[in-house]
């Protein structure tokens, strides 16, 4: 393990959004250092990502998109950044995607085969399968794995990051605006913290589904980003948005696992115990139910599991041909027919869950946060552009928009020729004492239930109340322990994710009307 690192461009994640910004980055020669917590810079929530990514509808009009994003979010959203992403986001598609990195997606004797997805009033949706997350994963990571000042470090947990006011050994300097010069790292083999040195710095660390039970991403989208931002002093917003995606996989020996909306966009229906269509007598200001925004079938379908005193409802989309299906879905067909659900003949069980992040760390809109020096992009940030609830495949091209817009960003600022000046920083102390992983394992499983059981889909004042107090306990004694205890990613993930927790409760007291994916008890569909 080195005893330091350092680099023009420190990028904390390796989906979609943080690749896209090395790529950028790669144009402008600039030397760029990627790291991930997980074994893999391939793990991510892209690599699961299903449905697919919005690109040129038959219209081609970008108003037209705007229009979708903004009845989505409930007119929530920032405009400025809802046009940004209709008028860039096809054109990156086709240049960084399709002709940089070779996204090989679903065609048809028309050219690129085009889907429609929840609250898209076009087909504009270009796919791989059902895993398309996957393509643009690996082609991404391919590409960059060829680029000469693009380097990958996996197994690195970013602990904190380094800060010009928190230490600089030079107290003149803290007294300076604060500045990100880096992050201290945890070397997940070598069980050592050292600082990696950069010039910038990004978070692209994705998401918070881990704080809940269940959930849809990756092991390790547990708001590591945003508590990284928060301890540096940046400003958050949107917390309390998170959204439930209607349908995961219901089944007592697998974890729940996305349902692509695809299936709806494709025809699927959603039936409850007794073999009925329940989604009419809920959303009947909508032609077809199954395609409304998806805090709305999250919500009806939730009510429905209440009235029925049902564990589950079903999606149902065998009136389709099974061939289609198989070749179409292969994914979720060879993965619910390991749990004995076969998709072309039986109705898929299913339950929300935990999904996608609105809110995050407020960035402008190149990426930029309120810390100088330090960038947001992807799942991490808060554009403005999702409003209060996220449309349907807005999310990888969200990646794909401001990664590219902040490498550019970093790579024009780097050029101008701006002096750095590497400080010198307090060093890191490791500590001795040993944790019991028993603690670990149940204050990660107490974080998951509080999060589930009380800010979970619905929010009531007493859940919210409960759910501070319980978070506020088990918060100190993390810190208590962490201070003194032998680093591990599991422990450090814990402290991040319960931070994180906390702020998206105080959000959420303080948030007290309903609106897209934010739903109080007095909701009114």
């Amino acid at each position: 393990m080195p005893r330091e690192l350092e680099t023009d461009c420190l990028i904390i994640g390796s989906g979609v959004a943080g690749l896209s910004a090395a790529i950028a980055l790669a144009d402008f020669g600039v030397d760029t250092l990627v790291v991930s917590s997980a074994p893999s810079v391939t793990q991510t929530n892209t690599l699961q990502a299903q449905g697919g990514i919005i690109f040129k509808s038959s219209s081609g009009s970008p108003e037209r998109l705007v229009a979708d994003i903004l009845e989505a979010g409930c007119h929530f959203n920032y405009l400025p950044a809802a046009c940004q992403l209709a008028q860039e986001g096809p054109q990156l598609v086709e240049k960084v995607l399709i002709h940089k990195v070779g996204v090989a997606f679903d065609k048809n004797g028309n050219g690129y085969d085009l889907t429609r997805e929840a609250a898209h009033s076009e087909n504009r949706i270009l796919h791989r399968g059902d895993e398309t997350g996957k393509a643009i994963e690996q082609s991404m990571a391919d590409y960059c794995s060829g680029m000469k000042n693009i380097r990958f470090l996996a197994k690195m947990t970013a602990v904190n990051l380094l800060m010009s006011s928190f230490h600089c050994q030079d107290h003149s300097i803290r007294h300076e605006p604060a500045r990100c010069i880096g992050a201290f790292v945890f070397d997940q083999e070598s069980n050592q913290v050292f600082p990696i040195f950069a010039k910038h710095t990004v978070l692209a660390t994705g998401g918070i589904g881990q704080l809940y039970l269940h959930n849809t991403n990756s092991p390790y989208a547990r708001g590591d980003g945003i508590a990284l931002a928060y301890r540096a002093g940046c400003r958050l917003e949107n917390l309390e948005y998170i959204q439930f995606h209607p349908t995961t996989f219901f089944h007592p020996q697998s974890k729940r696992f996305l349902i692509s909306e695809s299936l709806r966009g494709e025809g699927a229906i959603l039936i409850n115990q007794k073999g009925e269509r329940f989604l009419p007598k809920y959303l009947q200001h909508y032609a077809v139910p199954e395609l409304a925004p998806r805090d709305k079938v999250a919500w009806a379908i939730n009510q429905e599991m209440l009235s029925e005193g049902a564990s589950c409802v079903y999606l149902d989309i065998t009136r389709k041909p099974a061939g289609w299906i198989q070749e179409r879905f292969p994914f979720v067909y060879s993965t619910c027919k390991k749990y004995g659900t076969d998709i072309t003949k039986d109705p898929i069980p299913v339950v929300p869950a935990a999904h996608y992040h609105c809110g995050g760390v407020w960035t402008d809109l190149d990426g930029r946060t309120s810390v100088s020096n330090l960038w947001a992009v992807g799942e991490t940030a808060c554009t403005g552009l999702h409003g209060a609830n996220r449309l349907a495949s807005t999310s990888l091209l969200e990646g794909l928009v401001w990664g590219t817009h902040a490498g550019e960003g970093i790579g024009k600022d780097l050029g101008s020729g701006s002096k750095w000046v590497r400080p010198q920083i307090e060093e890191w102390i490791n500590e001795t004492a040993q944790v019991d992983p028993g603690f670990l394992s149940q204050d990660w499983l107490t974080l998951k239930q509080t999060m589930w059981n009380y800010v979970g889909l619905i929010k009531t004042d007493a859940r919210l109340e409960r759910a501070k107090g319980i978070l506020t306990e088990l918060a100190g004694g993390i810190d208590s322990f962490y201070r003194n205890a032998v680093l591990s990613d599991e422990l450090i993930g814990l402290r991040h994710a319960t931070l994180v927790a906390l702020r998206i409760v105080d959000a959420c007291q303080r948030n007290h009307r309903s609106k897209g994916c934010y739903f109080r008890e007095e909701l009114e569909i």
